[in-house]
């Protein structure tokens, strides 16, 4: 099988914070999964790890991107906020500008790989 080379980015946004692609798959299954734990869980992370990454992607910016809801008799549970949407869709927007920006040179790239048996 081919290989193929790949774009990932790590944006940093200052000195102590950063977003890359895990922190970008965290938001994306927290939305789809309604909890931190079943996103990590999900992406193979302990819960710990998860939680630590929210914690992160809440004091990176100026409002929170994720909110939690304390358990109970239904469970706790997790959203992204208004601002957590919009980071999560602008990070995807670069992502998505620049594989078809750099198209051209990763075909390049890719008939230059040697071939793994």
């Amino acid at each position: 099988m081919p290989r193929s080379p790949a774009l990932r980015f790590r944006l940093l946004l200052d000195s102590d914070h950063a977003l890359g692609p895990g922190k970008a798959d965290l938001l994306e299954t927290i939305a789809a999964t309604g909890s931190i734990t079943a996103a990590g869980r999900g992406m193979r992370m302990s819960y710990k790890r998860a939680w630590q990454l929210a914690d992160e992607l809440n004091r990176s910016f100026a409002s929170p991107l994720i909110v939690t809801n304390k358990g109970g008799k239904r469970g706790g549970g997790a959203v992204l906020t208004p601002t957590g949407e919009q980071v999560l869709a602008v990070y995807r927007a670069i992502e998505a500008k620049a594989q078809k920006a750099f198209a051209a040179e990763m075909r390049i790239l890719a008939r230059l790989l040697a071939e793994k048996e």
